[in-house]
């Protein structure tokens, strides 16, 4: 078990700064937009194209509608589990002990989410509303927590705690959002068969987790059996990412207050043998090395398997899984819109990110604060609540997967091609427009107390 995740340990060192996962995101973007628009197109695309192929027992693992996944297909229905798993972990700790753990603190986050989705989609269907374009209405109702967030840490320390939170809480309920409409509307030709068999799996890795189950490498190989029966099943895998989620155990083997006074006994069981030391060079005892591991394994088990899995997926998701899923899926073809598309699929996009996505946020949030059910956030005003929401209209991740689910066949690719322009257009004057505007009364509110 140890040696099984000893590769992360590279990478978990160069998390502790989180806005250089956002950037590499952002360069992995460029360069599928420099690749797919220069001569080097046909090599892109080549690579989008080769097959993944894995056998087990002699049967194919990646193996989906009767052929072998592509690397995009394999991206978008492999790779993006591990990314929805981590989201779900993410929902489960914010519903246990963070801000959707009671009424009173989900409220708010939770009723401006809601403005967040049902306003966007309704200034695309103002633009779309007929024919297989309005396929993508749900593209505009989702925010890119990560960018949102990096926006907010290059303002420093001047934004109020509330606002990251508010935030943060807005994003893990506009995630759940995003998740409902996954399941209901992106999924076809179900399998009933081959649900109930993932659905059995799942309640047998809950049930193995209330009897105190802790192995990663359980959860692990339980979430790889949901996905393989979900992608059978016609459900949506990313589904069964954030199903399993649910089902790793949040109680940890050894209660955090009774930590310090076991290691503190087996620091006082601690032998003193005489240490065998030349130089640098180190030789312990064998009772010395055992009781260091058993030192090591209680530290362990004073952590959750959900934080433990969250900890070992956070790497992987921020410098492999989303670098690679903006490479797969940004390769916007610019020269392949027209000035007439422009009117379509593009501005339905942007009037949902740039415009609903903000009025949505900001007036249902205001709207029921005036309803005096909840005070406003300490260091949250009108001003700087609105800054906030124009971040929301950074969609981004979610909406180009939602992009890619909404227009799959291959008399609909040129409207996935024009749902990416718009995504990247909107989103990246959401993210110059909130600067702006929280710049400025940040500005304002710190002239104001001086």
């Amino acid at each position: 078990m140890k040696q099984a995740f000893r590769f992360i340990k590279p990478l978990e060192r160069i998390t502790q700064f989180r806005p250089s996962a956002t950037m590499m995101l952002f360069i992995a973007t460029v360069l599928a937009v420099i690749m797919a628009n220069s001569s080097l197109s046909g090599i892109y695309y080549e690579i989008l194209d080769y097959p993944i192929s894995l056998q087990i027992g002699g049967q194919e693992v990646f193996y989906h509608h009767g052929e072998t996944m592509t690397l995009l297909q394999f991206v978008n229905d492999v790779l993006m589990v591990i990314f929805f798993l981590a989201v779900g972990l993410e929902i489960k700790q914010e519903i246990l002990v963070g801000e959707l753990s009671s009424v009173k603190k989900a409220l708010l986050p939770i009723v401006g989410a809601t403005g967040g989705m049902i306003i966007p989609i309704l200034f695309f269907l103002l633009v779309m509303h007929e024919g297989p374009g309005m396929r993508g209405a749900a593209i505009p109702m989702a925010t890119d927590i990560a960018f949102a967030l990096a926006v907010l840490a290059a303002l420093g320390s001047r934004v109020p705690t509330s606002l990251k939170i508010f935030l943060t809480a807005l994003a893990v309920a506009d995630d759940i959002g995003g998740i409902i409409i996954i399941a209901i509307f992106y999924s076809s030709h179900i399998h009933f068969g081959m649900l109930a068999i993932a659905f059995a799996i799942l309640a047998f890795m809950y049930i193995m987790g209330c009897m105190r189950v802790n192995s990663l490498l359980f959860y692990f190989v339980g979430t790889f059996f949901v996905w393989l029966f979900f992608l059978q099943s016609g459900i949506h895998t990313t589904i069964a990412g954030v199903l399993a989620a649910f089902t790793i155990p949040a109680r940890p083997g050894l209660h955090a207050k009774n930590l310090r006074a076991e290691l503190r006994s087996l620091f006082e069981a601690m032998p003193d043998d005489k240490i065998r030391q030349a130089g640098n060079s180190l030789v312990l005892s064998h009772t010395q090395i055992s009781v260091i591991n058993s030192m090591r394994q209680r530290t362990r088990n004073a952590i959750s398997p959900m934080q433990l899995m969250e900890g070992i997926l956070s790497p992987i998701v921020g410098y492999f899984v989303l670098p690679l899923f903006a490479f797969a899926n940004a390769g916007i073809t610019l020269g392949g819109v027209t000035a007439d598309a422009l009117w379509g699929v593009p501005l339905a996009i942007f009037l949902g990110l740039f415009v609903g996505k903000p009025v949505g946020i900001y007036f249902f949030t205001v709207g029921f604060l005036k309803l005096k059910l909840c005070p406003w956030p300490q260091g949250m005003n009108r001003l700087n609540l609105f800054g906030l929401s124009i971040l929301g209209g950074i969609g981004f991740t979610v909406s180009l997967f939602i992009a890619t689910l909404s227009y799959t066949s291959a008399e609909h690719l040129h409207f996935l091609n024009e749902a990416k322009l718009g995504i990247f257009t909107s989103s990246i004057l959401a993210a110059v427009a909130g600067m702006v505007v929280l710049r400025y009364t940040l500005n304002r509110n710190s002239a104001s107390t001086k």
